[in-house]
């Protein structure tokens, strides 16, 4: 008896540091976010007003929110499949036994080391319409006029997809990087017995690799909602919620931050729409892993 007594708290003791970190910046801030969701307060948080959760119904129903809500999924449906399907492309090209792959894979995984401002300026200087240099390609001009007058991000049109370009490149490397250790994991044989079945590479690729980098691909694609879902520095420094009036880039992250939203001089709303992210990304999480889970091969 004494010696559980003590192994409970030694446990307790090892678990106490963590458990003071997620109260402290889990629990507390998602509570306090609650809380703060069903008032209306002044741009200092204070002289606030109970309006209790009825608020919650009032901003769910608000034309503001419900367009926020489209644009974020649009984005997320313009980044996700893109994003996974190049990084499973580039990492089964790179997955070879060839000389200089490393190289290769070395370009490929680089821009998991460049942040979301870098990224971000880095395209704004590629596309903008006077002195860009995609914007000042003449094949590409009259392939997509659109890209020069009025520019990709100044159309209300096309802005998204500008935006969504951006973020699929800078999410390219860490979907790479995670897709290519997948890969390593999979048992050399079976491809050599698939081959030897007669089987050809689409055959080996679609039979073989997928199924067995179903897991690999299932944790990919939630990372990537959640980061498409919680996007703003690049729509911040791209277009800024725009083209104004349509707001075409105004997903409920910058609906929460962003400097021209109608709720970024009032807490309480801010809060409000935080915590209506998280639900809709808990719920979306919940139905991707239980909706994907038994197409999912946890083989050896």
């Amino acid at each position: 008896m004494k010696r559980r007594r003590r192994d409970a708290v030694l446990a307790l003791v090892m678990l106490g540091p963590s458990a003071v970190i997620l109260v402290a910046f889990v629990l507390y801030p998602l509570a306090r976010a609650v809380w703060l969701g069903r008032q209306r307060c002044d741009a200092r948080a204070q002289n606030c007003r109970t309006n209790g959760f009825r608020q919650y119904v009032d901003v769910v129903q608000s034309r503001e929110f419900q367009h926020s809500l489209w644009v974020t999924v649009k984005f997320a449906l313009l980044t996700v499949p893109v994003g996974v399907a190049l990084g499973l492309g580039l990492a089964v090209l790179a997955d070879r036994h060839l000389r200089g792959v490393g190289f290769f894979r070395t370009v490929f995984s680089s821009t998991v080391a460049t942040s979301v401002a870098v990224a971000s300026l880095m395209w704004l200087f590629l596309l903008q319409p006077s002195r860009g240099v995609l914007a000042n390609i003449g094949w590409l001009n009259q392939l997509a006029p659109v890209i020069k007058r009025p520019g990709l991000l100044n159309d209300a049109g096309t802005a998204l997809s500008g935006v969504a370009l951006s973020s699929v490149w800078a999410n390219l490397g860490f979907t790479f990087i995670v897709v290519t250790a997948g890969l390593q994991s999979i048992p050399r044989e079976l491809h050599e017995s698939a081959y030897v079945d007669g089987a050809g590479p689409w055959r080996r690729f679609t039979n073989v690799t997928v199924p067995m980098l179903s897991p690999t691909l299932v944790f990919v694609g939630v990372v990537l909602t959640s980061r498409a879902f919680q996007a703003y520095g690049e729509i911040d420094l791209l277009t800024k919620g725009g083209p104004v009036p349509q707001d075409s880039t105004s997903t409920l992250t910058y609906l929460i931050y962003g400097s021209t939203s109608i709720a970024r001089s009032d807490a309480g709303l801010q809060s409000t729409v935080a915590v209506l992210l998280f639900v809709v990304l808990l719920v979306l999480s919940v139905v991707q892993l239980r909706g994907l889970e038994r197409r999912v091969h946890y083989g050896n």
